[in-house]
């Protein structure tokens, strides 16, 4: 007796470890999130087979399963912030952390309070990174990466001619 719930047999799926449409190797991302992130149109679509989320910031892919079936950028609600240009992406999904708002925060106070606002919701068990970031994983390590960054580029703007 078959079981409805029970994953595709994995002996019937050629696995696709690299995006099919830019050949970047992807990360492995929970069905859940992916579901959880499809608009309605795209929902029709996954099966329950491994899904990958693609970081190349030129492809257009966003998912992608192991049959090599893809999500592109239109299939998905939330702009994954690896796919868009540097500037006013949002890092964090869950409390809503953005280069804009990090930006504005150290032009007003000198520094970026972001990364220990995250960590206090975290620590209140608020995260809900596994299905609003669009990896599926916890933002904090992009976030603190784009403190960075962005405090960087800040510090540059002020000291350039």
């Amino acid at each position: 007796m078959s079981d409805c719930c029970s994953a595709t047999d994995a002996a019937s799926v050629t696995t696709t470890i690299n995006c099919p449409a830019c050949g970047s190797r992807g990360a492995s991302v929970e069905l859940c999130a992916v579901k959880a992130l499809l608009v309605e149109s795209a929902l029709a679509r996954p099966e329950r087979l491994s899904h990958r989320f693609c970081r190349t910031v030129d492809c257009q892919v966003v998912y992608y399963d192991e049959s090599g079936r893809t999500y592109l950028r239109d299939d998905v609600r939330a702009r994954a912030w690896h796919k868009e240009p540097a500037g006013n992406r949002t890092i964090c999904y869950c409390f809503g952390e953005s280069e804009t708002a990090i930006r504005d925060e150290l032009c007003r106070t000198g520094s970026s309070s972001a990364v220990a606002r995250v960590k206090a919701h975290i620590n209140a068990g608020r995260c809900a990174c596994d299905v609003r970031n669009p990896r599926g994983v916890c933002c904090l390590g992009d976030l603190i990466m784009a403190v960075e960054r962005v405090g960087k580029e800040a510090l540059l703007e002020r000291h350039a001619p």
